[in-house]
């Protein structure tokens, strides 16, 4: 599997282009998007998570999505507020995994966030 693809199935539903991804996961600093991905190494999979969560962010900038649809009866509703839990999810998960290799999970976090 390459990171490309691996980085599709951590964002489905979520429609870009194969250079949109690229540029996603040059960004977190994997400079050959269309090598083969490792899902044993925790810099990895820290890498695809932080491009998921760059595009997550990219989709909740986006103003004319954050309103409720209705379509034959159904109503769907609350995007903001269900794309902001699933960013926040993601942001835990990132927190909690292992910064290297090495190390089998974190076992420090951010208490407090200056701003």
């Amino acid at each position: 599997m390459k990171y490309t693809e691996r980085l599709q199935l951590e964002t489905q539903g979520i429609t870009l282009s194969p250079a949109e991804l690229s540029i996603y996961l040059e960004e977190e600093g994997i400079i050959a998007p269309e090598a083969d991905y490792n899902p044993a190494s925790n810099i990895d999979k820290r890498k695809i998570y932080l491009a998921a969560l760059s595009i997550l962010n990219s989709v909740a900038n986006n103003p004319s999505l954050m309103k409720s649809y209705k379509s034959d009866d159904i109503m769907i509703g609350d995007f903001a507020e269900s794309i902001q839990n699933r960013i926040d999810q993601l942001e835990r998960k990132i927190r909690m995994m292992a910064s290297n290799d090495t190390q089998v999970s974190s076992s420090t976090f951010m208490l407090f966030n200056g701003v």
